[in-house]
């Protein structure tokens, strides 16, 4: 291991001289930091992540392995994406263009996308380009993201579609009350209440598989 002004770097990471990472950081083996990326402190990034050019995130933010973080989105602090997560980009990818000469960087838009502050999104789960996660969202493993997910949404499938709403601990949230302005939902294993709005509670899909 080598270390970089407090930044812990495996000798088989490309980290660009021109990435800014935060004190405490742990980047472990093959994995590659573009050039413009800024990595908040306390952050690990697992074996053969990807973090694209220009890429922002968040302080104490855990990257599993093989995670894809591509130019144009950003996570919040405390962020966890599990392993072969990938964020992307381009809502409309080819190689060429009509006349069949090759795409520069300037024959496409890039779409830009955020992950909310305490957000996790499961291993093997994909989030289309675009796509906003709000607080504390969990996205389940393998799920398909393909439009925004709320505060503390819970979302699974292909595509994802919103089944619950998570603690910030992690566990469930359950219905306790109706309030003017939303629904009052209690977790029971640490006893924190969050109002969830009307309009977002009635997005729920309650359809069990």
């Amino acid at each position: 291991m080598t270390a970089r002004e407090n930044v812990t770097i495996h000798p088989t990471a490309d980290v660009s001289d021109d990435a800014k990472i935060g004190r405490g950081t742990r980047i472990w083996h093959q994995v590659q930091v573009r050039e413009g990326a800024v990595i908040g402190s306390e952050c690990i990034l697992g074996k053969g992540a990807y973090i694209d050019l220009n890429v922002r995130i968040g302080d104490r933010c855990k990257l599993q392995n093989s995670v894809f973080v591509f130019h144009g989105f950003e996570l919040e602090d405390g962020v966890f994406l599990g392993p072969g997560v990938m964020l992307l980009n381009d809502k409309n990818p080819r190689a060429i263009n009509a006349d069949g000469s090759l795409k520069s960087d300037s024959d496409w838009t890039t779409s830009k996308g955020v992950v909310g502050h305490g957000a996790s999104v499961g291993g093997g789960a994909v989030v289309l380009p675009g796509v906003t996660i709000g607080r504390f969202a969990l996205v389940g493993s393998g799920a398909v993201v393909t439009r925004a997910v709320p505060d503390h949404g819970v979302v699974v499938g292909n595509p994802a579609r919103l089944r619950g709403f998570a603690c910030v601990c992690g566990k469930p949230l359950k219905h306790a009350d109706s309030k003017p302005d939303g629904v009052l939902m209690r977790c029971d294993d640490c006893g924190t209440e969050v109002t969830i709005p009307v309009d977002v509670y009635a997005q729920l899909d309650r359809v069990r598989r």
